[in-house]
């Protein structure tokens, strides 16, 4: 987390797919410079969970209700996956107009992510899943994406190998990708 705000990037989502995830939260959310979520979040209780350990916002793989209830009861940001019409119209259902698009390049990219926004205008999309720093100032230069996500910045085997320069550079790349395209 702190690699990635030294390049710009103070916003970093833990997956809870590894027992190792609640307590690396918990050491990301301490740090005030840095907006700390949980990603892969897929049962009510992992909720609880993430926002007992500082969990600032939610992400989820799919559309949940009952996670997404959970949230807005904790009062957390929830962003759900949403690959289909049917899965943004659930979302819509429960009050929101962001959500994940995922995983992006598998479900189509960006003539997917076009198709869903002619219907739903009012939505807003975070794609993540297949992208990178080639094809992150296209994402960004779509009028229905609020923000990217992507692990390709700080990979397990960068993390695993303790290269925090390089996932600092690759933090540095993708700002400097995202302010060319919205320049």
């Amino acid at each position: 987390a702190e690699a990635l705000a030294a390049g710009g990037v103070p916003v970093a989502e833990v997956t809870f797919r590894t027992p190792a995830a609640e307590a690396a939260l918990r050491v990301m959310a301490r740090d005030p410079e840095i907006l700390a979520g949980a990603g892969t979040v897929l049962r009510e209780e992992q909720v609880h969970r993430a926002v007992d350990a500082g969990a600032r916002y939610i992400v989820t793989p799919g559309f949940s209700e009952r996670v997404v209830r959970a949230c807005q009861r904790a009062q957390v940001p929830v962003f759900p996956g949403a690959a289909t019409a049917t899965e943004v119209q659930m979302a819509l259902d429960t009050g929101l107009d962001v959500v994940k698009f995922f995983p992006a390049e598998a479900a189509g990219g960006l003539g997917t992510l076009t198709a869903l926004s002619a219907p739903f205008p009012m939505v807003r999309f975070i794609p993540t899943g297949g992208v990178s720093a080639g094809n992150l100032g296209a994402y960004l230069a779509h009028p229905a994406v609020a923000a990217v996500g992507g692990s390709w910045m700080a990979t397990a085997g960068l993390i695993a190998a303790g290269k925090f320069a390089e996932i600092t550079r690759l933090a540095a790349e993708a700002v400097a990708i995202a302010r060319a395209g919205r320049s």
